[in-house]
């Protein structure tokens, strides 16, 4: 297959641009995102058969506003600016833009004025959307047209049908736009005529080849981390390279019951690569004792997580490259617009391809989001199990242990988390529950059992639904299977008398308790 149809989005530092990379996938079209800064050189070499101007935090009219290269307007590519990427083509083509008499946030009516064609095609004729804007158009530049209006917002729309250029206000790509689907899909397949022609099959045939020439004769070192993401890696790699591919697989003590098994079972039957098991619990543990803060256990964790690969690497000898699991939402945030809020920090492997030797770092999935990485997953032979696998941390379940580690408090956890992953997987709900695990609160309280009083740990249920992680409902698990649940793990994980279910949303918590 010949490279994928793009469709190139700029980064002003909006929280939502990896939604719209994602929402433009989902329609079976390539996107990639680059920063605002990108030279125009850059952009072209791209071929985009579009462009997206993402929104972003700053005000246009501001003297260190992000602006792009104006020559993206002129490379006879369809633009779409959404909400600061609409301002931001407004004044830089000559239109203006001022604070708005009232804000708008949330969900808005908006009137759609021009649904005959364009953009707006085919959507009603009133359709909620979501704004989240304090500053708005106030002239278009010459050309454009309002092609839809709210009470407060009188150009929450605008078309330049000759040039192809358009703006709109408010977000097509959060599921809170009722009709946000079908803005994207009027822009990328009636005006940018895209085939919506990508898919996990296409990647796979694609990236096998660049694997091929990038690698050409040589060995591949891979760390495995027990995680969807470098068992997807490890099995692409293996399609393209076969027994070349060495994987080091550092078993750190805190993964879930049987995923160890699983991982060393896959990789040396299913995809039988030479696997290097490191089972380095007790240097962990070690280094872990005394320490309760959360960003420190990470810190340590990640640190000698590394350390265990480079000794594991030395002993094993030259190899010519080195491969990682990156997937795309880490290449975006690590390259973020000017602007950006930082929300959470990455941890990967520094500068260990250069301090090791390699001659250049692998990284086959750095072009997908998580949901096409299980996709592709599922394409290259990876069993359900582990593709399905519900989302876990790097650190693993040290950070479902509040306060210090010790291998009885872990061992509560992962029993306890395999109670509510074999319960709801029984109640057939482990496909609409987004997120679910169990945490070791660090509280104890007095109970009884047998007749006797018992001094114990309360252990809590954290479940949540949601599209994009960027926010999290609680999940209305039955009253019933929460019983269940809590009868279990009382009664067959030692140590724990009392189960909580955490119900509260993402904001004002995060998912994870650390």
């Amino acid at each position: 297959m010949e490279n994928p149809q793009c469709i190139v989005i700029l980064d002003f530092g909006g929280q939502y641009t990896q939604l719209i990379a994602r929402r433009v996938r989902e329609c079976g079209v390539y996107s990639e995102v680059l920063p605002y800064s990108t030279p125009l050189a850059e952009i072209r070499d791209k071929a985009p058969l579009g462009m997206i101007l993402s929104g972003g935090p700053s005000c246009v009219t501001d003297v260190s506003a992000p602006f792009c290269d104006i020559g993206v307007f002129s490379l006879g590519v369809p633009v779409l600016g959404i909400c600061y990427g609409m301002q931001l083509t407004s004044i830089m083509l000559g239109g203006g833009v001022n604070a708005c008499s009232l804000r708008e946030y949330g969900r808005s009516q908006v009137a759609m004025d021009r649904r005959d064609k364009g953009l707006l095609r085919g959507l009603a004729t009133q359709s909620y959307c979501w704004m989240s804007h304090t500053y708005q158009v106030s002239q278009m530049p010459a050309g454009f047209d309002v092609i839809a209006h709210t009470d407060h917002c009188p150009v929450a729309a605008m078309a330049d049908e000759t040039r192809r250029i358009y703006g709109v206000q408010f977000h097509p790509e959060v599921t809170h736009t009722e009709e946000g689907r079908k803005v994207l899909q009027n822009f990328l397949f009636d005006i940018c005529g895209m085939k919506g022609d990508w898919n996990m099959a296409a990647y796979a045939e694609l990236e096998v080849a660049r694997i091929r020439k990038q690698v050409g004769d040589g060995t591949v070192l891979l760390g495995l981390s027990g995680g969807v993401d470098s068992a997807v890696a490890a099995a692409l790699l293996y399609r393209a390279i076969g027994d070349r591919l060495t994987c080091v697989y550092v078993d750190h003590g805190f993964m879930r019951a049987g995923e160890s098994d699983q991982v060393v079972e896959l990789f040396t039957k299913t995809f039988p690569v030479q696997l290097i098991h490191a089972e380095a619990s007790e240097t962990f543990f070690a280094d872990l004792k005394g320490v309760t803060e959360p960003e420190q256990k990470r810190k340590i964790i990640g640190r000698d997580f590394v350390e265990v690969f480079k000794r594991e690497a030395k002993k094993l000898g030259k190899r010519d490259h080195f491969a990682q699991g990156t997937i795309y939402p880490d290449v975006i945030e690590s390259g973020s617009a000017k602007g950006a809020a930082v929300i959470k920090s990455h941890h990967n492997v520094g500068g260990l391809p250069a301090e090791l030797g390699f001659q250049s770092l692998v990284e086959p999935l750095r072009m997908l989001f998580k949901d096409e990485v299980r996709k592709l997953g599922i394409t290259l032979g990876l069993p359900e199990s582990l593709v399905y696998r519900q989302p876990f941390p790097g650190p693993g379940l040290a950070i479902r242990v509040i306060g210090e580690l010790t291998p009885e408090k872990v061992e509560i956890v992962r029993r306890s988390d395999k109670v509510l992953r074999d319960e709801i997987e029984a109640a057939g709900l482990s496909r609409s529950i987004s997120q679910y695990f169990t945490v070791l609160t660090g509280a104890k309280s007095v109970g009884v059992m047998g007749d006797e009083r018992t001094y114990a740990y309360a252990v809590a249920i954290r479940a949540v639904t949601t599209d994009d992680f960027m926010t999290a409902d609680v999940a209305q698990l039955p009253y019933d299977l929460l019983n269940r649940i809590a009868t279990r793990i009382v009664g067959d994980v030692k140590g724990v008398n009392r189960v909580l279910y955490d119900i509260t949303t993402k904001p004002p918590a995060s998912i994870e308790w650390e």
